[in-house]
């Protein structure tokens, strides 16, 4: 019998693993958690992209969340080829950092002064080091299941009890680094009041994301971002809002603008370089007043302020408007209710948490509110249904515990060619499971 012809994607994933750590740039996108070999990416164009065997895929990845405005759109194209025409970065100061920072200092109300960076790691590594230089305390709360890059005080997990000190998570963390880390649990005030009491005095910040993202959406309770607010205050701590994913996703002035509470500082990716490497963090002026050169607080880089990157965020934060967010919540409701009919047709668990244009389909019969009850999904299933979608044609994130993106790209035929895919795919995982 002759043997199956190996796709091209297989061809250069065979060839990345021999010079790159398990074949890519980033883990998820091995597709350890999902079985099988990742598809290579060729090219992409508004809701849709191709691999270089030829399929086309409807992305709900949408580069984990930069690409509201779909990939590539006509407009941002031109501002890109007309500013890499008259430089690819100069490392030095520009009329375009000016104005993107001016942007976002009007869209978000907490910011007085942003500075750019590059990545959102480097975006919550320099807030939290601001953070600890303003106050004068070395320990952060942060939350478990909540990501806020690889930087070393954030590889931490949760000890055996809400008062344990962190352990690092990952080699190469120094244990004397992660015991600054002290752990939370999402949508759980008590958890926090009882770190912050315990240690009194030594908290420098509470590092939230506003919608957690990362451990799949699971939007925050009644009060919850409120009582935050409130405990920083009573215990001198700054409350830092890591936007990287709701920034600009949630509304234009970010999930704060949604939810009406106002963070200390806040760490901002994603979108504002739109779809190019890019960070920000910023916030109240008297704490930015601590950051180099004005500040003792280092913190530099070459390519901050990329001409690239600034123009594509110009580009897409100029074009954010009303009738997109309220176009974009609309096909979120239709995808996730489509999801929930298909599910209970099929007889499958499933729980969809929904945020605007983000949104996950845990498999589990729910509520999904914490970290705990979002790693109790069946990631099995999800592996089956995942695989299910990929095969016709729509390309999921690779991961239980991520965030399906939608763009002004994506349209309602869209959505429902995906829940059609998706009915199916459930099928498939009633019939594995029985």
């Amino acid at each position: 019998m002759p043997r199956a012809r190996r796709s091209e994607s297989g061809k250069l994933f065979t060839r990345a693993k021999a010079v790159l750590p398990g074949g890519v740039d980033s883990p998820v996108r091995a597709f350890g958690a999902v079985g099988g070999e990742p598809p290579f990416i060729e090219r992409a164009r508004g809701a849709r992209i191709r691999d270089v065997d030829g399929r086309t895929y409807v992305d709900y990845v949408m580069s984990w969340g930069p690409l509201i405005h779909g990939h590539a759109p006509a407009g941002l194209i031109r501002a890109l080829r007309a500013a890499a025409g008259r430089g690819t970065s100069f490392g030095a100061p520009t009329a375009l950092e000016v104005d993107l920072a001016r942007l976002v200092v009007r869209l978000v109300v907490s910011i007085e002064r942003v500075r750019f960076v590059n990545s959102g790691t480097e975006a919550t590594m320099s807030a939290i080091r601001v953070a600890r230089a303003a106050t004068g305390r070395d320990r952060i709360v942060k939350f478990a299941g909540c990501y806020h890059g690889h930087g070393d005080a954030f590889l931490v997990q949760a000890g055996s009890g809400a008062t344990t000190l962190g352990v690092p998570t990952s080699p190469g963390v120094a244990r004397g680094t992660a015991a600054d880390t002290l752990i939370a649990d999402y949508n759980d005030l008590a958890s926090v009041e009882r770190l912050c009491r315990v240690h009194r005095g030594k908290v420098a910040a509470v590092i939230v994301e506003p919608i957690a993202g990362n451990m799949g959406v699971v939007p925050p309770a009644a009060g919850f971002l409120e009582g935050l607010r409130e405990l920083c205050d009573r215990h001198g701590a700054v409350l830092i809002f890591d936007e990287v994913i709701s920034g600009f996703r949630a509304a234009r002035g970010g999930a704060q603008a949604a939810c009406g509470v106002r963070p200390d500082l806040t760490c901002l990716g994603k979108i504002i370089g739109g779809g190019l490497p890019v960070g920000a963090y910023g916030g109240r002026a008297d704490l930015m007043a601590q950051v180099a050169p004005v500040g003792p607080v280092y913190q530099a880089g070459t390519l901050a302020g990329n001409p690239l990157a600034m123009t594509a965020g110009i580009w897409a934060l100029s074009n954010l408007s009303a009738a997109l967010y309220r176009r974009l919540a609309a096909l979120g409701e239709r995808l996730a209710d489509g999801f929930r009919t298909a599910a209970r047709e099929a007889g499958v668990p499933l729980t969809v948490n929904v945020a605007g244009s983000v949104l996950t389909p845990f498999f589990s019969p729910g509520p999904v509110v914490d970290y705990a009850s979002a790693t109790a999904s069946d990631t099995a299933a999800y592996a089956t249904f995942f695989r299910g979608m990929l095969r016709r044609g729509i390309y999921p994130p690779p991961s239980q515990f991520e965030g399906w993106f939608l763009s002004a790209a994506h349209s309602e035929r869209d959505v429902d060619a995906t829940v059609r895919a998706a009915r199916r795919s459930l099928e498939e995982v009633a019939a594995a499971d029985a």
